[in-house]
């Protein structure tokens, strides 16, 4: 898909998420910005990550990578989140008026909600529907590797 037709859906069937996504964006206009496959991604100082239509916020510290340490460099997994908060805007396209709910609304709780259960069972952040989805989705457009199957805290 070329990026003006990604632009497009996104600011036409994926209006409501683009919308939240570009008041966030204004809220955090100081900060580093860049295109990715069409993206709009920002680089925040937030713990978390999180797709609002044709925008992507990803964190510029993941807290989990201290886990990985000697396995995989920051950047990679840096890399790996992007690829996977690609995969929720790809998601976006798909859903476009349902994604809030269908996408945005479950993650955001097993995010915020599953951090204590997925570390004490070692459950990937990957096993949750959305989220494995997302990461193929991601991996399918970009060709690149996604979050897969890390056991994030």
């Amino acid at each position: 898909m070329g990026k003006v037709l990604y632009i497009i859906l996104q600011c036409t069937w994926g209006i409501f998420q683009t919308f939240l996504g570009f008041v966030i964006f204004l809220l955090h206009y100081k900060s580093k910005h860049y295109s990715y496959h069409g993206s709009i991604v920002t680089v925040w100082k937030s713990k978390t990550s999180v797709s609002l239509g044709l925008f992507v916020f990803v964190t510029s510290e993941p807290f989990f990578a201290k886990k990985f340490e000697g396995q995989i460099s920051v950047a990679e997994l840096s890399n790996r989140l992007l690829v996977h908060e690609y995969g929720h805007t790809v998601q976006s396209l798909i859903l476009g008026p349902l994604y809030l709910f269908v996408i945005g609304i479950p993650s955001t709780l097993w995010g915020f909600l599953g951090g204590r259960k997925r570390r004490d069972e070692q459950i990937p952040y990957g096993a949750f529907f959305t989220e494995k989805w997302a990461n193929s989705l991601g991996e399918q457009v970009t060709g690149e590797k996604s979050i897969e199957n890390l056991v994030l805290e």
